[in-house]
């Protein structure tokens, strides 16, 4: 048993691939009064560490963050590069693309998943202001019916390239 799939975890984020942030981000505000999203571009120079099937890569995204009550909502747009994202939108469309679970050990989290046969499809780390904050894409979707991330929350983040309202 994986014991960050276990029963006693929630899912703490639920990730969604959309067309456009901005205009994604004004529609959770108007309608739904979802806010204070923080907005950052992942990929270099914010992302110092970057891999695709356990292979060094480069790519792009624009992220925005907010909480919809206990609930931690990722808006991601595709800019640049093979992600999970892109790969996600190729055979299913915009849409939720991941449930993430909060981990105190990223490592040990990996390690666990790949000892039982789940493998990492996408890694990004160093997006911290001291270097920490690695994310890890589980294959899960064919065995649970989406995607897991893995997320290892940085102690102190940068300051957001933008903000909304």
């Amino acid at each position: 048993m994986l014991s960050f799939l276990s029963a006693s975890v929630k899912p703490c984020q639920v990730g969604f691939v959309v067309e456009d942030v901005d205009r994604a981000v004004k529609n959770y505000y108007d309608r739904f009064g979802v806010g204070g999203w923080q907005i950052y571009t992942y990929g270099p120079p914010l992302l110092s560490y970057m891999t695709r099937h356990g292979k060094p890569c480069s790519y792009k995204t624009r992220i925005a963050l907010s909480n919809f009550s206990e609930t931690r909502i990722e808006l991601i747009q595709q800019l640049e590069g093979d992600t999970v994202y892109q790969e996600f939108i190729d055979k299913h469309g915009y849409g939720i693309q991941h449930l993430g679970i909060y981990i105190a050990d990223i490592r040990a989290a990996i390690a666990e998943a790949e000892a039982a046969g789940i493998n990492v499809t996408m890694e990004g780390a160093g997006f911290g202001l001291d270097g920490d904050g690695h994310f890890a894409y589980l294959g899960t979707e064919e065995l649970l019916g989406t995607t897991y991330e893995l997320i290892q929350r940085p102690l102190r983040r940068h300051e957001p390239e933008a903000v909304y309202p």
